[in-house]
């Protein structure tokens, strides 16, 4: 093994004792659990990914029950978890895994094949799942590899070197007889040791190695290159029930930010904020002058704009909702839609009744 990287069986004795319990360990052996995982875990920290997982599973709870259902369930499943393509490219994979005759490819080349499965959750799966000599590179690996080489460069333009250092695990007879669990060992040590903040150097099994532990540089690394200031957006949406406490929602287009998921019908979202007279123009069903404005503003952050929205809230005898919308339980609406939706009806609950 080349000197750079210390003993993978230290790290893998760690994790035999530490490991953490997680719902989708415990059958490694079923690469479907796997790659749900991989998936819901992208953007989405374990502790809120847990319970999903198993109302996903007991829902979907094979690769088959997944391709065969509407892609409008699987969105409102994944609703609130976040960065929806994953929930598209999930159910396109699905269905392509399927078609195949329900049997994961079980190399990284194969895996990458498949829509919506990028680098990462190919290695993930491989590794885990297949017992493949490969290290998957997420953020816990990186932080790790990067301070146990003290690597100054910053992301993400020291990923390539940091993705060449983790791959040289596999030259350790110990890291290559046990990639799966390896794998695993490195996620939980950089979930809960080698922490973003904080790491608690004193724990790990690889202090001794650690070239930043040595120079004392643990916390500033791995370095990141400023992010650019993200430009807000202005948006006003509606809010129309009925004496049954129905609320009106519709589906946004199948492609694009938020596709195919539920909403509450509005503007678009633009630079400029939106006077009142000109965004009742959107107004779904007009109930004459009995719109009224909710006071306040909903705020949400996507990854590459802030979203600054208002909220105009009316009520209807019963609600005939036109094509292209629907009508729902204002209990049950929260549940179906995605978190920046839910900060709307958030919105409407403060109000002053």
């Amino acid at each position: 093994m080349p000197p750079t990287l210390p003993p993978a069986a230290a790290l893998l004795a760690w994790y035999d004792r530490h490991r953490r319990t997680l719902p989708w360990r415990g059958d490694d052996s079923d690469p479907y659990r796997i790659w749900l995982s991989e998936v819901m875990l992208q953007q989405t920290t374990a502790a809120a990914a847990g319970p999903r997982f198993r109302r996903f599973l007991q829902r979907f709870p094979d690769i088959h029950a997944l391709a065969a259902a509407p892609e409008s369930a699987v969105m409102e499943e994944w609703a609130g978890l976040g960065y929806y393509a994953r929930a598209r490219n999930l159910h396109a994979c699905a269905r392509a895994v399927a078609a195949a005759g329900g049997a994961f490819p079980r190399d990284v080349e194969g895996l990458r094949a498949l829509p919506g499965v990028g680098a990462y959750t190919a290695a993930a799966v491989a590794a885990i799942a297949f017992d493949q000599p490969v290290v998957p590179l997420d953020a816990n690996v990186e932080r790790v590899v990067a301070r146990l080489r003290a690597v100054e460069e910053p992301l993400p333009g020291a990923r390539p070197r940091l993705d060449a250092l983790a791959q040289g695990f596999m030259a350790d007879p110990a890291a290559r007889a046990r990639p799966g669990d390896f794998a695993q060992a490195l996620f939980d040590l950089g979930a809960t040791i080698c922490t973003a903040r904080n790491p608690a150097c004193a724990l790990c099994p690889w202090r001794g190695e650690c070239e930043a532990q040595r120079r004392g540089v643990q916390a500033t690394l791995p370095r990141k290159a400023p992010k650019a200031a993200r430009p807000l957006r202005h948006g006003a949406h509606f809010l129309l029930t009925d004496g049954a406490r129905n609320v009106l929602l519709r589906r946004r287009p199948p492609s694009g930010l938020l596709g195919g998921m539920l909403e509450l019908p509005g503007t678009p979202w633009r630079e400029a904020p939106w006077e009142d007279a000109e965004a009742l123009a959107f107004a779904p069903v007009p109930p004459g002058p009995d719109w009224r404005r909710v006071p306040g503003v909903a705020r949400h952050g996507f990854t590459h704009f802030e979203l600054e929205m208002a909220l105009f809230a009316a009520e209807v005898p019963a609600l005939a909702p036109p094509e292209g919308t629907e009508a729902r339980p204002l209990a049950e609406a929260g549940a179906a839609m995605p978190t920046v939706m839910r900060r709307l009806l958030d919105l409407a609950a403060a109000a002053p009744a």
